[in-house]
């Protein structure tokens, strides 16, 4: 009977103890699970009412920092930048920023220069960062991508030092010429010959400045407002008529073939301009007694019918790295011809900028001793200007053109042309 009545105790201790221990377990249990964890404290939305909204009609890429420096808010231009990766702030110099802001309040801007994701080249993203606090406890981070202000910048600069070296130099030849007349008044040879230099020297500065004023023209206007249809051989016989003396002075054939009729949607004078400096360059690069052809044709394409101009001349060809950069502004292949010939290096360029205003493009083929065929490519006139002005903008300001071969080829390989009277 007393073994029976310790058993019995002793099962009664351990119940006890059983429940005590189960209770303890689920009270620490239930006190974890109210413990804030380092994660929670990440993730929990602790924004300011209001902000979320803000940050997401912002242009800026945006990311708001805790106390920890996680990430608790991004836009995804915060991400595509690279300046948020695996939940951190991955730009050390706008991480310290960001600790510096918080340990003071005060506001921060700084401009920086990043790596480009994704390229091997070592480009920099331009961009300017300000950090101001957000509340007690948060930091917002406000970066804004400056590269495309910066090359819009840096291709002006250039192109107004470019602008004023062309302009010096006709400019002080003829003050120098005009010297030499003055100083010559006694010798009418000398007065004659010096009066005709300044002629081709006057003549080179209304060059420039015209073209100058045509390239500004092109750049600034939107030839389709007063688009209209506009044939093909009208624009080829202007352009041929406007080169006819230079290549009568160089025995250089002029020929003209390719489908007749055609027609091109866009402003007539850009046009004519276009396709001019492209005949007066072939004319001008071509050795004397050779031909310069001018041929078009209709093609298909998924948007619509193009025509395609081509002009082929048997000159001395464009090397390889000089294709890459014949259609920037003042940049010439041969700037020894281009003085003789009075080139300002401003042609091509206005042809890509009238190309890419119509919704088509330029190209070149060229091979050095062979010649050259560039050629525009045009919406043909049935295309409606809605449909012209889809067409993507080539307005780079670095100028890289397209190389790919023409589909004439060789001015061999062009229809048989027939000679313009």
């Amino acid at each position: 009977m007393d073994v029976n009545a310790a058993v019995a105790a002793a099962a009664a201790i351990a119940g006890v103890l059983t429940g005590v221990i189960a209770m303890l377990a689920f009270r620490v249990s239930e006190r974890e699970q109210k413990r804030p964890t380092r994660t929670s404290l990440h993730t929990d939305p602790v924004l300011p009412p209001g902000v979320d909204t803000v940050l997401s009609v912002l242009r800026s890429s945006a990311v708001v920092l805790d106390e920890a420096d996680a990430v608790v808010k991004a836009s995804s231009a915060a991400y595509a930048l690279g300046l948020v990766r695996g939940g951190k702030l991955s730009i050390e110099p706008m991480l310290k920023m960001a600790r510096d802001t918080r340990r003071d309040g005060e506001i921060r801007q700084v401009e920086l220069d990043l790596p480009r994701r994704g390229t091997g080249r070592g480009e920099a993203l331009a961009v300017s960062a300000r950090v101001a606090p957000l509340g007690s406890r948060l930091v917002l981070l406000l970066v804004e991508d400056l590269t495309e202000a910066r090359r819009i910048e840096a291709v002006r600069r250039d192109f107004v030092a470019n602008v004023s070296h062309e302009l010096k130099t006709p400019v002080g030849a003829l003050s120098l010429l005009s010297e030499a007349v003055m100083g010559a008044s006694d010798d009418p040879e000398a007065v004659e010959r010096f009066a005709g230099r300044m002629q081709i020297e006057a003549t080179r500065l209304t060059n420039l400045v015209q073209e100058l004023i045509d390239l500004s023209r092109v750049q600034n206007d939107d030839p389709l407002e007063d688009a209209e249809p506009v044939r093909v051989d009208e624009l080829v016989a202007e352009a041929v008529d406007r080169c006819r003396h230079q290549a009568g002075t160089k025995q250089i054939t002029m020929a003209a073939g390719g489908t007749a009729e055609l027609r091109v949607w866009g402003n007539r004078g850009q046009l004519a301009a276009a396709l001019g400096n492209l005949v007066e360059n072939a004319v001008n690069y071509s050795p004397a007694r050779t031909r310069v052809g001018i041929a078009a044709r209709q093609v298909s394409a998924p948007g619509g019918d193009h025509i395609e101009i081509a002009v082929t001349d048997q000159g001395i060809g464009i090397s390889d790295k000089d294709k890459e950069r014949i259609f920037e502004r003042f940049y010439r292949v041969d700037p020894a011809r281009s003085r003789q010939t009075g080139g300002t290096g401003l042609g091509l360029a206005i042809v890509k900028h009238v190309a890419a205003s119509h919704g088509g493009e330029v190209t070149v083929w060229s091979s050095e001793g062979q010649g050259s065929t560039f050629t525009l490519r045009l919406p043909e006139a049935g295309m409606s200007r809605a449909r012209a002005a889809q067409h993507p903008d080539l307005d780079d300001e670095d100028g890289q053109p397209h190389t790919a071969p023409s589909p004439y080829g060789p001015y061999e390989s062009h229809p048989a042309p027939e000679v313009l009277p």
